[in-house]
C-alpha cells in the first residue's frame, strides 16, 4: 500500500513529468484567477512563445530603427525640406509610435491573450491606434493632393504647395485625427460603467450603429475616395503629358528640361503611389473587418490581418531606400556618423542623385 502511494506521489512531483503536464494543462486558466469575472486564457507552449515573442522583438526594432532613419535623414539635411519630404516625414513619426508602442502593445495581447495593462490603458491604447492609422490614412490623402497638385498643375505648384502650408496642414491632420479619436472612444462610451460588460482582461471598444455609420464616412470612404480618384487623375496626365512631349521632341533643350522634369514628377508619383498601394491593400481588409465584425472571419484570419496590416510601417522606408537616391545617400551619412561634421546639413543631398 504504502509503495502504491509512493508511485502515485512519484507520478504527481515528477517522476513522471508527462502526466504532471497533462494533469495541469487539462485545467481552465483564467487571466486574473483571484477575479469572478476573468476572461480565460488561451494556452501556447514554451516553443510558441518564444517565437512570437522574437518575432515581435524584431518587427518592433525593425520598424522603429527604418523610420528612425527616414525621420534623420528629412529632418537633418536642410535641402531634403521639400513640402512633399515633410508629409513623408510625417507619416514616417506615425509609423516609428506602431513600432515604438502599438506592435510591442499588440504582440503582448496577442502572445498572452489577455490584457494585463488595465482599463484605462486599454483606452488610450484604443485611442492611440486609431490615432496612428487615421493620421497615416490623412498624410496619404495630403500626399495624395501634393503629387495632384505637383503633376496637374506643375506651373502653380511652387506658389500653391509651400513648406508653411504643408507644415500647417500636418499640425491641423494631427490635431483633428487626435479629437476625432478621443471622441470616438468616448462617444462610444468606454470609460462609463454602462460599456464594462466584457470579462475582466480583455481590451475592446463596442461600438454604436451611429458611430459605425459616422466611422465608415470619415475613416474609410471619404479618404479612400480622394486618394484612388487624385492618384486616377495623376496617372491619366501623366500619360498624356508623355505623348504630347515625345511628338515634339526636336532636339530643342527646354523640351529635353521638361521632359526630365515631367520624369522626376513621375517618379516621385509612382513611389509614392506604391506606398499608398500597399497602405491600402493591408488596411482596407483588417478595417472592413474589424468594422462589421463578421462571424465568418476566424480569429486566426484576424490576427494576420492585424500583423499585415502593422507590418505595412516597416516597409516603407524599403520603398524610399529602392526608389529614392537621396535615402540611400543620407542613410550612409547617418550610418558613418558624418552628419556630426559642421555644416553637414548644408550638404546638397541631391548632388549624386537624380530622384
Amino acid at each position: 500500500m504504502k509503495g502504491q502511494k509512493g508511485e502515485q506521489n512519484k507520478l504527481l512531483t515528477g517522476g513522471d513529468s508527462l502526466m504532471a503536464y497533462e494533469t495541469e494543462d487539462q485545467e481552465t486558466q483564467y487571466c486574473f484567477p483571484a477575479i469572478n469575472s476573468s476572461c480565460v486564457k488561451g494556452k501556447r507552449s514554451k516553443h510558441e512563445y518564444n517565437i512570437f515573442y522574437l518575432f515581435v522583438l524584431l518587427l518592433s526594432a525593425w520598424t522603429v530603427f527604418l523610420n528612425l532613419l527616414v525621420i534623420i535623414s528629412i529632418s537633418h539635411f536642410k535641402k531634403l525640406h521639400t513640402p512633399t519630404n515633410l508629409l513623408i516625414l510625417s507619416l514616417a513619426v506615425a509609423d516609428l509610435f506602431v513600432g515604438l508602442i502599438v506592435i510591442p502593445t499588440e504582440g503582448i495581447k496577442q502572445i498572452e491573450t489577455c490584457w494585463y495593462f488595465g482599463d484605462t490603458y486599454c483606452g488610450l491604447f484604443v485611442i492611440i491606434v486609431r490615432l496612428l492609422l487615421s493620421t497615416s490614412l490623412s498624410n496619404l490623402v495630403l500626399i495624395a493632393v501634393d503629387r495632384y497638385m505637383a503633376v496637374c498643375y506643375s506651373l502653380q505648384y511652387p506658389q500653391r504647395i509651400t513648406k508653411t502650408k504643408t507644415v500647417i496642414s500636418i499640425c491641423l491632420c494631427w490635431f483633428c485625427c487626435s479629437v476625432y479619436n478621443i471622441w470616438y472612444v468616448i462617444g462610444n462610451g468606454y470609460f462609463s460603467i454602462s460599456n464594462k460588460t466584457l470579462c475582466y482582461g480583455q481590451c475592446m471598444v463596442l461600438i454604436t450603429p451611429t458611430w459605425r455609420f459616422i466611422d465608415l464616412i470619415f475613416s474609410f470612404l471619404f479618404p479612400c475616395t480622394v486618394i484612388i480618384t487624385a492618384y486616377v487623375r495623376i496617372f491619366y496626365v501623366v500619360q498624356k503629358q508623355v505623348k504630347v512631349i515625345n511628338s515634339q521632341i526636336n532636339g530643342v533643350k527646354c523640351v529635353v528640361e521638361v521632359s526630365i522634369k515631367r520624369k522626376s514628377e513621375s517618379k516621385a508619383a509612382l513611389t509614392l503611389g506604391i506606398i499608398v498601394t500597399a497602405y491600402l491593400l493591408c488596411w482596407i481588409p483588417f478595417y472592413i473587418c474589424s468594422l462589421t465584425k463578421i462571424t465568418t472571419i476566424t480569429s486566426t484570419t484576424m490576427t494576420l490581418l492585424v500583423w499585415t496590416f502593422h507590418l505595412n510601417s516597416g516597409l516603407n522606408p524599403i520603398v524610399y531606400a529602392l526608389f529614392y537616391r537621396w535615402f540611400k545617400i543620407s542613410i550612409k551619412h547617418i550610418v558613418t556618423l558624418r552628419i556630426f561634421q559642421p555644416a553637414s546639413s548644408l550638404m546638397d543631398i541631391f548632388t549624386d542623385s537624380h530622384s
